[in-house]
């Protein structure tokens, strides 16, 4: 059956009408289909997607779809593993306009949006030294909507700092299209004015279960452990005001009561200083049996790793060097971190616990490390298991992660109990992980799914789990929520009164169950069986991403077209038609995915930040690009790869003639240009940018020998600066401290190859290497001096030249001048001239090349006050990205731009605004209206000798 077929979009007049302009309604087949697939194993095509702006606009939704008969369900990180973020109905995107952040009481609580992510809200809140109580593995994607929806918690929380525990109120969009905030202080004669029978019923449930002593034992026995099954009806009696009570049953309720439009949360202290160490097992029983006398020792974290996560583990790049020395058999591991504000205290935690660890049966002693490199190799693994383990999944099968929790002192048997079930239904390399000190286990194993394969082993293994879990006194769910996987079961684990109240709980807040329905509640049996997705084996980076989103905060077009998440799922879909014979579909995505995926694509790398699995989507995009490059443009970019100094002096000549001529000729004639060979080919011009640079110089100094080789960038070239531009201040500062630099004898003829890579051109990326290499070798004294690149794309682009260049040429040092600066030249230089406060843009091939923390170091040594937005994201520039499609720039650098322009206006505005890359000055220049520059041109003025 065609996705159409599944879930046609019939007209859609009822619920354009509901929303500000059409443009917020979504309903073109790519679009749809990018948002049929999440981190979990179930797949539901939405009829449309809806950008709503406003809670009134999700009112109006609501009362839209309710009228046509139509679910809605809410989007926002998609990494829920339960299937609770899908729909065939209308499906609302929290993301895009629900993602404000607002500090409160200098950092006690704060107002945020349901589309914010965890990682976000915590780095505003870490200038008050505080954080969120929730902290799942998943931070850098996870919305904060998502974790109240889940009642998430994570590695260190519990229950006493998840979303539960940390509310103070929220403001909701009922079904009936009501708005409340739970946090008014007439909250309560407010719901019990618009919604009588609604605050009636909730007292009716509670003055139920405090009356009846063996529910109310029952409730709170299930509570009193991480539980995300089901409806919290501990709210009944943790709070009196039907308000409170609402707002406490919203938490956990996976979209099925109520839109959150905006969450107040308590937040926790940021304990600075961690001693971490990971323990390692002879076996599960001996990780395990340990674990009472160590939690009694205090630790923020105990996380538990069994043998094929540690196997799994130590295939990752950044793992601890005693893991991957590890020779794993039936080891197991306590990853075990203490927290706490000051050194002297952490030191103080780790002393008292000592004689607990002396006694453990460690097979090496127990060490815990202050250094953060070591930590951060140790949470990497941890927090990259799910998507690590999945990796190596077979080809065409789903990876299901599922998450339960029992009573510590069961957790040693359902572990070993588990495992039993793994090996009885033949499911092999299987992995279980988790929460040790809370008793919460993740396990996970690969199966086919979808496309009529049988899923009786599935099943089956399902029911012994369901079982196993139960009758050892746990939960089915403990952090990821019931979604659509456990919601059969939920009669099961509470038994027939307790399901009752919870189906009561759904009608007094959904009479019409327009909600997601099927998610937390479900008769049906086989409903964790339908629905499911399958996988088609596809290309590298498709097969082996798992979904997970990871990857989509980072991404500078995901507010314009689609994300590194949404390519790899369409190119399943696209390969799921072609297997099909399904040539509608497949022509109608392949056509639509050119721009909304491969032409829109910065190909900026930022994805592979984040990926637990380092998947560059960049890669296959410039794959693509190169398939669809003709002979002619081919051939055209190898004989520019020849003579690129005539290229680029070609390119600065005409933007000087641009400028020069009268504004509607060029624009008339860029655009006749543009019509006739494309959009993808010929740059769009406007009168922000600059006239052209001067040719790159070539630097001897005939009485000193160089210290380091200038490789300039030919964009200085292309466009010119505003003041010295970056190889000039570079080549100054130099001169200031007594260094002397050199150039290759043919530089202007030189690239880092960074154009052809982008585009996918082999012919002209291995053409311009060979000229790039030996002339670098040369230069440098085959290697003895550093190579230094004055754009950070730029030096990017040689370390994946002399990456992939065989020897002698991997000899070959390339660093960028932001580190040379730091490590160098400040060193030698006298600041005489500090401007005052700097906006400061990092760029992607920064973050990638991992000199962020030189770029903010330099330019704190050359100014007062050093701003980094908080939305700081790639520009989406990505060298002529931003000329061809400068709708991708404005997009991306949106958000960065409002609040440079809020914080102007609150402080006065910056002495000056920087970078690190010719290109990127242009999209910022041109998102924010003021001039960016290189920051070596800052601290050239600022290192200026009083003569000068």
């Amino acid at each position: 059956m065609t996705p159409a077929a599944e879930s046609g979009p019939e007209s859609l007049a009822w619920l354009r009408g509901a929303v500000r302009d059409d443009t917020a309604v979504r309903d073109r087949l790519t679009d749809r289909l990018a948002y049929a697939h999440d981190a979990s194993h179930f797949r539901l095509t939405p009829r449309a997607v809806v950008m709503a702006s406003t809670a009134g606009e999700v009112g109006r939704v609501f009362t839209a779809a309710g009228e046509a008969g139509v679910p809605v369900a809410f989007r926002s990180g998609g990494t829920s593993l339960s299937g609770q973020a899908g729909t065939d109905g209308v499906l609302i995107d929290t993301r895009r306009h629900f993602r404000d952040i607002e500090v409160l009481d200098d950092g006690a609580r704060v107002r945020v949006g349901p589309g914010a992510t965890v990682r976000q809200v915590n780095a505003r809140l870490a200038r008050w030294g505080r954080k969120l109580g929730p902290d799942p593995a998943s931070e850098v994607a996870c919305t904060v909507g998502g974790v109240v929806a889940n009642n998430s918690s994570g590695m260190a929380c519990g229950t006493w700092a998840n979303s539960y525990a940390t509310l103070e109120s929220l403001r909701l969009v009922l079904p009936s299209g009501t708005e409340l905030d739970t946090g008014a202080p007439d909250a309560d004669e407010q719901l019990r004015a618009r919604e009588p029978e609604l605050h009636a019923g909730l007292l009716r449930l509670r003055d139920r279960l405090r009356g009846d002593s063996v529910l109310r034992d029952r409730v709170a026995r299930q509570f009193s452990m991480k539980n995300t099954m089901g409806y919290g009806l501990n709210s009944f009696l943790d709070h009196d005001s039907a308000s409170d009570i609402l707002a406490h049953l919203v938490v956990g309720s996976e979209g099925t009561l109520a839109f959150v439009s905006s969450i107040v949360l308590r937040t926790v202290p940021l304990l600075g200083h961690a001693r971490t160490g990971l323990l390692v097992f002879e076996d599960l029983a001996a990780a395990t049996a340990a674990l009472p006398e160590l939690v009694a020792t205090g630790p923020a974290t105990v996380e538990l790793l069994d043998a094929t996560s540690l196997r799994v583990g130590q295939r990752a790049d950044r793992a601890d060097a005693t893991l991957k020395a590890l020779a794993v058999d039936r080891h197991a591991a306590l990853l075990v971190e203490y927290q706490a504000d000051t050194a002297a205290e952490a030191d103080g935690l780790v002393d008292a616990a000592q004689g607990t660890l002396g006694l453990i049966p460690t097979i090496v002693p127990a060490a815990l490390s202050a250094d953060p490199a070591q930590r951060a190799a140790h949470w990497h693994v941890r927090k990259g298991l799910y998507a690590m383990v999945a990796e190596a999944r077979p080809a065409g099968t789903t990876a299901l992660l599922e998450d339960i929790v029992v009573p510590v002192p069961e957790l040693l048997p359902t572990c070993e109990a588990l495992t039993a079930l793994f090996d009885r239904h033949d499911y092999r390399d299987s992995v279980i992980f988790g929460h040790a000190k809370d008793g919460n286990i993740h396990f996970m194993l690969t199966e086919r799914l979808g496309d009529g394969v049988p899923l009786d082993r599935f099943a089956r293994f399902t029911d012994d789990m369901v079982d196993l879990v139960l009758g050892r006194g746990g939960s089915l769910k403990a952090e990821h929520g019931t979604g659509r996987m456990m919601a059969p079961f939920v009669r099961r684990q509470y038994g027939d009164e307790l399901y009752e109240m919870m189906r009561e709980v759904k009608r007094l807040c959904d009479p019409r169950g327009l909600l997601n329905p099927g998610v937390v509640l479900s008769d049906d049996a086989d409903a964790h069986l339908r629905a499911l997705k399958s996988a088609p084996p596809v290309e590298d980076e498709v097969d082996r991403c798992v979904e997970c989103g990871f990857c989509e905060p980072v991404c500078p077009s995901r507010d314009l077209t689609t994300t590194p998440r949404q390519r790899i799922v369409l190119r399943r879909e696209i390969e799921r038609a072609r297997r099909d014979g399904d040539r509608e579909t497949y022509e109608a995505l392949v056509a639509e995915y050119d721009y909304d995926a491969t032409q829109t694509c910065a190909v900026d790398g930022m994805c592979q930040t984040t990926c637990p699995v380092t998947i560059n989507t960049g890669d296959l995009v410039r794959r693509l690009r190169a398939e669809q490059t003709g002979r002619v443009a081919d051939s055209a970019w190898a004989a520019a790869a020849r003579h690129w100094d005539l290229g680029t002096r070609t390119a600065a000549r005409a933007l000087d003639a641009a400028a020069r001529l009268p504004l509607p000729l060029v624009t008339k004639a860029n655009h006749a240009a543009r019509s006739l060979a494309g959009p993808d080919t010929v740059p769009l011009w406007s009168p922000e940018l600059p006239g052209g640079g001067q040719r790159r110089r070539i630097v001897r100094d005939p009485d000193r020998s160089p210290s380091a080789i200038l490789f300039s960038s030919c964009t200085g070239t292309m466009f010119g600066s505003a003041g010295l531009g970056s190889a000039e201040a570079l080549q100054r500062l130099c001169e200031r401290a007594g260094l002397a630099l050199g150039t290759p004898d043919d530089l202007p003829q030189l690239c880092c190859g960074t154009p052809w890579k982008s585009k996918g051109l082999t012919r002209g990326y291995d053409t311009m290497a060979a000229k790039v290499l030996p002339a670098l070798w040369d230069a440098s004294r085959q290697g003895e001096l550093p190579v230094v690149s004055d754009a950070a794309s730029c030096t990017e682009g040689l370390r994946h030249l002399v990456a992939n260049a065989g020897e002698p040429y991997r000899r070959l040092q390339v660093v960028d001048a932001v580190e040379f600066t730091a490590t160098t030249l400040l060193p030698l230089l006298t600041v005489t001239a500090k401007a005052g406060s700097v906006a400061l843009h990092p760029t992607c091939s920064a973050t990638r090349l991992g000199i962020d923390t030189h770029l903010r170091s330099v330019a704190a040594a050359v100014a007062g006050n050093v701003v980094v937005p908080d939305e700081w994201n790639c520009c989406g520039f990505a060298g002529d990205r931003g000329l061809l499609h400068p709708e991708l720039t404005a997009s991306a650098t949106a958000r960065q731009a409002a609040e440079l322009a809020e914080g102007a206006g609150q402080s006065g505005g910056h002495d000056a605004h920087v970078s690190c890359n010719r290109t990127c000055e242009l999209g910022m220049t041109r998102a924010t209206g003021h001039t960016y520059e290189h920051l070596i041109e800052l601290v050239e003025r600022a290192t200026r000798p009083d003569t000068e």
